[in-house]
């Protein structure tokens, strides 16, 4: 596989989200909005670059026995950072995401991708792995936070443009279910 095909594999073929259903606690936790949506994804865009990067250079150096907690302690360790970051300069993001940061350090996405890619692999591919699997993550989060927020408030990113009452449905719990059920069987429409 070339590293064009490994960037792009996580958009739709093999979208952490949308084919794999992996990280279905954030996606249907914060995908209120649009802009919650891309928040969350990016961040945990950083964390799977970040954490690949070091997994698969330091993937030598770790004991068999140890290794998925060696893992979960470098996986942390990002996931720290981008909460400090998000808590300092964007508090409004940090306080609407609030306790799905810290888990990501248990997203499947993350540690299933440390330990099924970045620790068989060289660092430039685990690099442009995280990067696309991030990536599909982000499209999912954003699309599907996006859907709920036209659906239910007649805004994007924040900006109503459709005036009056919505469907009260998708701003609740509810919508992001129908939401992501109407956006995997779309994807699986694709990847036929």
């Amino acid at each position: 596989m070339n590293q064009i095909q490994n960037l792009t594999k996580g958009f739709i073929k093999e979208n952490p989200v949308l084919a794999q259903l992996l990280g279905l606690c954030p996606t249907l936790g914060v995908t209120t909005s649009a802009f919650n949506g891309l928040g969350m994804g990016l961040a945990t865009t950083f964390v799977l670059v970040s954490s690949n990067l070091v997994v698969s250079l330091v993937k030598n150096f770790i004991p068999d026995k140890v290794r998925i907690p060696s893992f979960i302690v470098i996986i942390a360790s990002f996931v720290t950072v981008v909460e400090l970051v998000m808590q300092g300069f964007v508090p409004a993001l940090f306080d609407q995401l609030g306790l799905f940061i810290p888990l990501i350090v248990v997203n499947c996405i993350v540690l299933g991708r440390a330990e099924a890619f970045a620790s068989k692999n060289t660092v430039a591919s685990s690099v442009i792995d995280g990067l696309g699997m991030g990536l599909g993550f982000s499209m999912a989060l954003t699309i599907l936070g996006a859907l709920r927020e036209i659906l239910g408030s007649g805004a994007l990113f924040g900006f109503k443009f459709i005036p009056g009452e919505m469907i009260l449905v998708f701003v609740l719990a509810p919508g992001a279910f129908i939401g992501l059920g109407y956006l995997i069987a779309l994807t699986r429409k694709l990847n036929k």
